[in-house]
């Protein structure tokens, strides 16, 4: 972490989003080492830094919104956290919200399936520390479903995170 402290002007923004997540993961998983995530230079450096692709919401993100509009779930859409964690969409009152998993969520394991990638898996470990209750909708469930199923889809989804 010091040699990264010293390097930190050399970093692009993927840098930092990547460094960012590693000084949330500490302070969550590994408490006794906070106060070495708390050198000011670091703090200020990735303050601004939001973990996400984009601040774009994608078609299916804007299919998915619109579904929870007519099932009367009110969100943000393209919402983030203090931590500088996004949601797709989110109730931030609650702690509720939506991750839509696209394929750049996934790696496929030596069986060929698919699982979550590593960025993915740990943003949701971060979110779930943080009280955050969040359902996640990958792509190929959401594409498999024909439209009059989708909000049924959503409803059941929910009901995990009342």
């Amino acid at each position: 972490l010091r040699r990264a402290i010293s390097v930190i002007d050399t970093f692009d923004e993927l840098g930092l989003e990547y460094l960012k997540q590693f000084v949330l993961f500490v302070q969550t998983e590994h408490p006794h080492l906070h106060s070495q995530c708390s050198d000011p230079s670091l703090v200020e450096k990735i303050r601004g830094v939001r973990l996400s692709e984009t601040s774009h919401p994608s078609k299916l993100q804007k299919e998915v919104s619109t579904v929870l509009h007519e099932i009367g779930w009110a969100h943000e859409l393209e919402y983030v956290t203090e931590e500088g964690l996004s949601l797709d969409m989110a109730q931030p009152t609650s702690k509720r919200g939506i991750d839509i998993d696209e394929p750049s969520h996934f790696v496929r394991n030596q069986t060929g399936s698919l699982v979550e990638n590593g960025s993915t898996r740990l943003k949701s470990r971060l979110l779930d520390a943080r009280d955050w209750k969040v359902v996640r909708v990958p792509y190929f469930e959401w594409d498999s479903l024909a439209t009059d199923e989708r909000a049924r889809y959503l409803t059941k989804k929910l009901e995990v995170t009342q």
